[in-house]
């Protein structure tokens, strides 16, 4: 009887005990990282109450996974507001049960986004590095900016101070926040540290965005940058910060092998052809890579070197960009009757010494040269023939003493007439609704003239100055058979016109015989 009542016991404990399987955290991210991660969270007065518990509610959710402490991923908050706080810093929290319990006590700062305060904050106390030398130092530091969007201020500045500092970037924004302003504030790749997502919809981005944090605070990492057709930086974290030593950094380009993969011998040899080798001091932490091929593949590796300590070798491979010369593009604007805008690019002063722009009608006009220099990317091509055909092309002189050409056909705008389509419409008995078509560049004005055609009214001649801008007009007590006349008025004469006989008949309404 004893023994049937504790199997059931025991039987009882086991299926009351919480499942391990349904709480576990992703796969990898236990003990994955070490570095500082500081949250700059918008809780300001444009942020309502709830979305300010949803934005908690995903950092929650974001950072669950994490071993926290001295040795692993430490965790701070700062809100914004029209004073910005300081809710904890990097000390305050080495377990999840303490940091989750605290993301739901802190209230809403309400006032002003005063993001550019908090920043100051950021910079000058929040995420300062450690004591030199000290490991802490070498860790890598993360800011992951919360925001609604909403009147940020002009936090272009200050954050690419702290990009300069070695710090990453990363935004989440819940509105509609200017993208311009925040793709120039996070640390590349702007695809993977920048996110647009309604408040309700947040954890749709939470293992993501987790991912790309997870990817600047491992615990060993090299990563290439600012790649280039001819270079390329080699970015890593420093370890040998504080310590005696140097860097010893190897790089080449990447051939295939057997089975399409290139492997590296111990004396730095592969297939015959020797690395390149850079020496850094101990305090660096990135390395210029020069005379790279464009649009090729290339194997670096980093070796920290030290008597005190060992290291591990790491290497990353990279890919140069394609060249590309100027003229890569021409594109045409502002066309008008005599003119048309040519421009170019890429602009590269630094490798062309100077551009000239040929151009001539089709098929056989006569050819005009424009010579101009490196730091021009577009000319005012003028006194050109209205409705006609060109060919226009661009040369570069290149100071490697190459030489590329790109052409392009551009039409010129039909001149228009200054004066089309007369009509009179009879009003009464007498009197006619004058109206024309007309507008061209230099026109000052239009003149009317009228006079009777039949023998009881002869010489009976009136005119009117009317401005450029009108189109129509009305003329009353006009004799029988009335011709009327319009036109345009140039700055030095008087141009071609139109003429019309008004016929007046108590049963027509529209007249008008133009000759």
């Amino acid at each position: 009887m004893e023994g049937h009542m504790l199997f059931a016991w025991m039987l009882m404990c086991l299926l009351l005990r919480p499942s391990t399987a349904q709480n576990s955290p992703p796969e990898g991210v236990l003990n994955c990282c070490e570095g500082d991660v500081l949250f700059l969270v918008d809780s300001s007065g444009s942020v309502s109450s709830y979305e300010h518990s949803r934005m908690l509610a995903f950092l929650s959710e974001l950072i669950a996974p994490f071993s926290l402490g001295e040795d692993q991923v430490r965790v701070g908050l700062l809100q914004v507001g029209t004073k910005p706080r300081l809710e904890f810093g990097f000390d305050k929290y080495s377990t999840q049960s303490g940091l989750q319990a605290a993301l739901k006590t802190i209230k809403p700062l309400r006032g002003d986004t005063n993001t550019v305060e908090a920043l100051k904050m950021v910079k000058e106390w929040v995420l300062r590095p450690g004591k030199a030398g000290s490991a802490r130092e070498r860790l890598p530091r993360v800011l992951v900016w919360l925001t609604d969007g909403v009147k940020p201020g002009d936090v272009t500045g200050p954050m690419a101070q702290l990009r300069d500092d070695g710090v990453a970037v990363l935004v989440v924004s819940t509105g509609h926040g200017n993208y311009q302003v925040l793709r120039q504030v996070v640390s590349p790749p702007v695809e993977d540290h920048l996110h647009f997502v309604d408040i309700d919809d947040m954890s749709i981005i939470t293992k993501e965005f987790r991912d790309a944090i997870i990817e600047i605070i491992r615990a060993e990492r090299i990563h290439v940058r600012d790649v280039s057709t001819s270079s390329a930086t080699l970015q890593w974290r420093p370890v040998l910060s504080g310590l005696t030593g140097h860097y010893e950094i190897l790089f080449k380009e990447l051939r295939s092998g057997v089975g399409g993969v290139e492997t590296s011998r111990p004396d730095g040899f592969t297939g015959g052809t020797p690395y390149q080798r850079l020496t850094q001091t101990a305090d660096s932490s990135t390395a210029r890579l020069t005379g790279l091929k464009p649009d090729t593949n290339y194997i670096a590796i980093l070796r920290p070197e030290s008597n005190e300590q060992a290291f591990n070798e790491l290497n990353v491979t990279f890919k140069t960009r394609s060249e590309v010369l100027s003229p890569a593009v021409v594109t045409v604007s502002e066309p008008g009757q005599t003119s048309v805008r040519v421009s170019w690019g890429p602009l590269q002063p630094g490798m062309v010494e100077s551009y000239s722009v040929e151009y001539s009608a089709l098929p056989t006009g006569k050819v005009h040269y424009v010579q101009l220099s490196r730091s021009q990317n577009s000319t005012l091509l003028r006194n050109l023939q209205p409705d006609t055909t060109y060919l226009v092309t661009v040369t570069a002189r290149h100071a490697s003493g190459k030489e590329k050409a790109m052409s392009v056909k551009v039409c010129t705008q039909e001149a228009t007439p200054a004066l089309a389509d007369l009509q009179l419409t009879t009003v009464g008995s007498d009197s006619v609704e004058v109206e024309w078509n007309g507008g061209t560049s230099g026109l000052r004005g239009y003149w009317l003239t009228w006079e009777g055609q039949q023998s009881s009214a002869p010489g009976q001649r009136s005119s009117l100055y009317l401005p450029p801008d009108s189109l129509s007009t009305r003329l009353t007590h006009l004799p029988p058979s009335a011709r009327v006349c319009v036109s345009p008025i140039y700055r030095t004469a008087r141009g071609e016109g139109l003429c019309c006989t008004a016929q007046f008949h108590s049963d027509a309404l529209v007249y008008g015989y133009q000759s």
